[in-house]
């Protein structure tokens, strides 16, 4: 019996822990395999480690010294076709000058279903 597609793999960065566990939850729910990280630098690694993410899902603002932005940075220039999503309740701070090319920004407070539908649109394979 052959198997049948496996679950889109996310990385979630976000630090804030009970926004992280909804988001997550959430996710899971729709169907994601969610790989959770709190800071710029857990979420390398598991880009590293976990070569089937299919999208990232990332903060901006997170602590130590790969904020989100670095991360979608060091993501893109690792996964080149990786699709990027960034979150952040400071859009007017961030703007759109920071962002890598082909990616998107949610401003928060965001609906957790509605990133949901989102990041099933940026993964489906005519993307």
């Amino acid at each position: 019996m052959g198997r049948g597609p496996q679950p889109t793999k996310v990385l979630l960065v976000e630090d804030d822990v009970l926004i992280s566990a909804i988001v997550a939850d959430e996710l899971r729910d729709y169907g994601f395999v969610v790989l959770e990280a709190s800071t710029g630098d857990q979420a390398i690694g598991w880009l590293e480690s976990e070569p089937d993410i299919a999208i990232l899902f990332t903060d901006i603002n997170l602590p130590g010294d790969v904020d989100g932005r670095e991360l979608a940075v060091r993501a893109r220039a690792m996964r080149p076709d990786l699709p990027i999503v960034y979150a952040s309740g400071r859009y007017a701070a961030f703007g759109l000058d920071g962002m890598v090319t082909r990616s998107l920004f949610v401003p928060k407070p965001y609906r957790p279903a509605e990133v949901c539908a989102l990041l099933a649109r940026l993964t489906e394979p005519s993307h």
